[in-house]
């Protein structure tokens, strides 16, 4: 019995050294797996920087060391800018190594494209970011359909729009991950994909039972885009402009008189108004020959399913923001005087 009770217990204290040892290598897995600390070299840093930014994130002891064995391997010029995800238990020669080779974290690039920008506002952003080529983007931006390189067949609905058309417009503002060697045209492509699954096949169908083309749509979501914030107020926006064309009256949009000036005013002067130009929708009837900005999703909704109001003016206030709308002339004119005068 004794000796049964001794097998027991022995079998007892083997497993429990078993859940244990597990244990023991779970949590050690799991801290091998766990982020590291997020390590970034920046172009020309030297590697005295280096060093001590590695010390302040506490991923090496000691700075002067650090310098010291970069010096006596001969690698104190190699190191690699870069994103990097290092561990705190890296010996040095492990970190040098991952550093010199350029192991980096990630070879991608993040470019952010807002609602509203033209085609040449993205050239700057990507010129002053170092992101990629602002000219090689915005003379392929400017590119007219009939003459885009074969790649851009792809996209069927550039069919649907002017062969003498642009890209302005179809450039979906969006967040995009692109690999840091990708060119220009890499990023217009994905621009454009990004374009074709938004603007769905439904939304297309919608347009073509108003009888109206795509182009002209996109135009108008452009303006609507500029123009105020919220898709509610797009909406209601997007009815009133539809309702001037269609009773033969001009647009009076702001928004384009800013995209002929390249200057935003709180309120545009009689000679403002005046400027000789095809886009200048004070003085032509109908829709400005080409979209002004490239609009977001909501702007485009709202130029296909405009909001049936009784309002026929509208204001944006430059304190707030917030859209003023009015029935009557008369209305409109006050709101003028005591919001924007």
């Amino acid at each position: 019995m004794k000796i049964i009770i001794g097998w027991l217990i022995t079998i007892i204290l083997v497993v429990l050294a078993i859940i244990c040892l597990t244990f023991i290598i779970t949590i050690n897995s799991q801290a091998t797996i766990t982020p590291g600390t997020l390590f970034t070299i920046e172009a020309g840093e030297g590697v005295s920087q280096i060093a001590a930014n590695l010390a302040e994130q506490k991923l090496i002891r000691s700075a002067f060391w650090f310098k010291v064995h970069a010096k006596l391997s001969g690698q104190q010029g190699s190191f690699q800018a870069g994103e990097y995800l290092l561990e705190k238990d890296y010996d040095t020669k492990q970190l040098m190594n991952i550093l010199v080779t350029g192991q980096a974290l990630t070879k991608e690039k993040v470019i952010l494209i807002r609602e509203g920008l033209s085609s040449k506002d993205m050239a700057q952003y990507l010129t002053a970011s170092q992101l990629l080529d602002g000219q090689k983007f915005q003379k392929l931006a400017l590119t007219k359909v009939s003459n885009l390189p074969e790649r851009f067949t792809d996209f069927v609905f550039l069919g649907q729009i002017p062969r003498s058309a642009t890209l302005e417009g179809y450039l979906f503002p969006d967040t995009y991950r692109i690999f840091k060697d990708a060119t220009e045209e890499d990023l217009v492509v994905k621009m454009l994909d990004n374009w074709q699954t938004k603007v769905t096949p439904e939304m297309l169908q919608d347009i073509a039972s108003q009888q109206k083309d795509l182009h002209e749509v996109v135009i108008m979501a452009s303006l609507i885009e500029k123009e105020v914030r919220t898709y509610e107020d797009m909406e209601i926006v997007s009815g009133i402009f539809w309702n001037r064309i269609a009773n033969g009256q001009a647009l009076q949009s702001c928004a384009t008189l800013a995209y002929i000036l390249g200057e935003n005013k709180p309120q545009y002067t009689t000679e403002d108004t005046e400027i000789d130009s095809p886009y200048n929708t004070y003085q032509n009837q109908g829709l400005p020959p080409g979209p002004i900005a490239n609009p977001g999703l909501n702007a485009i909704k709202a130029a296909i399913y405009p909001q049936e109001t009784n309002y026929n003016y509208f204001l944006s206030r430059p304190d707030t923001g917030e859209t003023v709308f009015s029935k009557a002339y008369e209305d409109h004119l006050a709101n003028k005087a005591k919001y924007l005068d």
